[in-house]
Formats: structure tokens, C-alpha cells, sequence
């Protein structure tokens, strides 16, 4: 490749900025570019890396293999440039620009939500954009800086850092104690005389097996429950209206047990975690705005 010049810089600029945006038209709309505009400079640029950077259709846009390494590996020198700039102009902090995170929805809603006016108060000069999902997905193609996700990590390039581990816990509601009774063991839960809700797994698209662990023991039960569910919310209406025995995290759903809505059916098997990691795309130290962003759920997670 010849040496790097302004054109080079110029047409990274406008790669990065169709990863975060999705399209060549709204990249050119954030740009101040026509669309033809944006589409000169990526081919200026593929033809300078000798390499294709998107796979384009007349509906979507996604990177090939070569330019989902190719932002990989700039992403953290374009942050850079950003944080030097910002450092340059004498602002009061370098915490500024768009910052765009994938959220477990139920970290968001109940352990997130409550906390991002201080933040968002804190940092004047960030644009934050949060999107709860039940996946991860690919965090590259879509434009993430961040992602915050439970579950073990799964093979990937991107920088996994683990901020707890939450315990999971087999609830009902006294009413449903009262219809049904307590199950004395967690075998009982395989006879028809109990109604489980299944929580589908959004990675495998299947339920998750009720596991119940009492320090190195380990037991799976086989549920064979009727209604399988992928919203958490709705699982834990269907609990408390009294319904079902449910699988839940305790993160988030601590009160839910001290004010007695709910019970733990089975204290004596406590050991079963569930983890929550956040991820990042670059081994490089992250640019301030990320940091910031990751100071505070990592202090959120340290309360839990």
C-alpha cells in the first residue's frame, strides 16, 4: 500500500462512519457527503487496501471478513486521534461524542435505568444510544463500542471482561405454594402436579436446562413445560401472578424475595451462577468515552 496520506484518512473516516451508521445515505447524511460521494471514497479506499470492505445489495450493507478486521484493527488509533483531539482544543473532558452500547435488557431495566441521569449529567458532551437485545450478535458489523451480556463468552476476537457473577434462583409465588404446594425437591418439578416455565436461550434458540448445583453437585431436571417464553418480564408477571415455577437471576429481583412475593424453593441448592460480561472490540485501552461508560456498570456490578 502507498504511504498514508489525507485521501487514506479521509476514506477511513467515512468507512467508520458507515459501520456506525448503518448505510452509505445516512453515513453520507452524517457526513455532509451526497451518497455517490461516499461511495467514491470506499472505492478509493478498497482500492488502496486491495480489498473489498463491504458486501453491498441494494437493501443492506454489511463488512466482508477483510473489513470487519480492517475496522478491528483502526477503530482503536481512530479513537485515539479523537481523544487527542478533544484533549488538543482545551475541553473540559474527553468523554464526548456518540457512544452506541448492545444491553441485556434485563441489566438495563433494572439495574441501568436508575443510574443513567447521574451519568448522563456527569458527561454533557456524550450522545449515548442503548439497545437492549437478547443477543449479542455481531458486535463489529453493527457499530457497537460496547455490549454489556450475560452468559459465557462464546469464541470470538472481541475483549471479554466478567463483572459478576449473579446467583439463579427457582422461585413461586405463596399463591402458587398455596394451589400446588412445595415441591420438597427439585426431582418433584418432573411431575405433572407442577406448572415450570421454559426460558428460551436467544444463542441456541432452545430452553434452557434447569440445572441445580450444591457445591460440586450438579442435577438437571427435566421440566417439560408447556409455555416456553424469551421475555423476562413476562416470566416474572407469570410468577407472581401465581402461575408457574420460574428460573430467575437474583440480580435485579432481590426485593421481589424480601417483601415476600416471591420464594426460593430451594435454598439448600444455592449454587448455581450466572455471569455477566462486558465486551469491547480491541485489546487497546478503550477511548475515554467507553471507559467512562464502563466505570459505571462496573461499579454497578460491584454493589450486586
Amino acid at each position: 500500500m502507498a504511504g498514508f496520506n489525507e485521501r487514506i484518512l479521509n476514506g477511513i473516516s467515512v468507512f467508520a462512519a458507515i459501520v456506525d451508521a448503518g448505510t452509505f445515505a445516512a453515513a453520507g447524511n452524517r457526513l455532509g457527503m451526497s451518497q455517490p460521494g461516499v461511495s467514491r471514497a470506499i472505492a478509493r479506499l478498497e482500492a488502496r487496501l486491495r480489498v473489498r470492505l463491504f458486501d453491498r445489495t441494494t437493501r443492506s450493507v454489511s463488512l466482508t471478513d477483510d473489513g470487519r478486521r480492517f475496522f478491528e484493527q483502526i477503530m482503536p488509533h481512530l479513537n485515539g486521534l479523537e481523544e487527542a483531539a478533544a484533549t488538543a482544543s482545551g475541553g473540559a473532558t474527553a468523554v464526548r461524542g456518540r457512544l452506541r452500547v448492545n444491553v441485556d435488557p434485563i441489566f438495563s431495566r433494572l439495574v441501568l435505568g436508575p443510574k443513567l441521569y447521574a451519568f448522563m449529567d456527569a458527561h454533557p458532551e456524550i450522545e449515548l444510544e442503548l439497545i437492549t437485545s437478547d443477543r449479542l450478535g455481531d458486535m463489529i458489523a453493527d457499530g457497537f463500542d460496547l455490549a454489556i451480556r450475560f452468559g459465557e463468552p462464546r469464541d470470538s476476537s472481541l475483549v471479554a471482561r466478567k463483572l459478576l457473577d449473579t446467583p439463579v434462583r427457582t422461585v413461586a409465588a405463596p399463591s402458587y405454594i398455596a394451589r400446588c404446594g412445595r415441591p420438597a425437591t427439585p426431582q418433584a418439578l418432573e411431575s405433572d402436579a407442577h406448572t415450570c416455565v421454559e426460558f428460551r436461550d436467544p444463542e441456541t434458540g432452545r430452553p434452557f436446562v434447569w440445572e441445580f448445583h450444591r457445591k460440586k453437585k450438579r442435577m438437571t431436571v427435566d421440566t417439560r413445560g408447556r409455555l416456553t417464553l424469551n421475555d423476562v418480564g413476562t416470566m416474572l408477571s407469570a410468577s407472581l401472578s401465581g402461575y408457574c415455577v420460574a428460573q430467575i437471576l437474583e440480580l435485579g429481583s432481590e426485593h421481589l424475595f424480601t417483601e415476600g412475593k416471591l420464594i426460593d424453593l430451594f435454598p439448600d441448592w444455592p449454587d448455581e451462577r450466572f455471569p455477566l460480561y462486558a465486551y469491547y472490540p480491541s485489546r487497546h485501552h478503550p477511548p475515554a468515552k467507553t471507559r467512562a461508560f464502563l466505570d459505571l456498570v462496573i461499579s454497578l456490578a460491584q454493589t450486586k
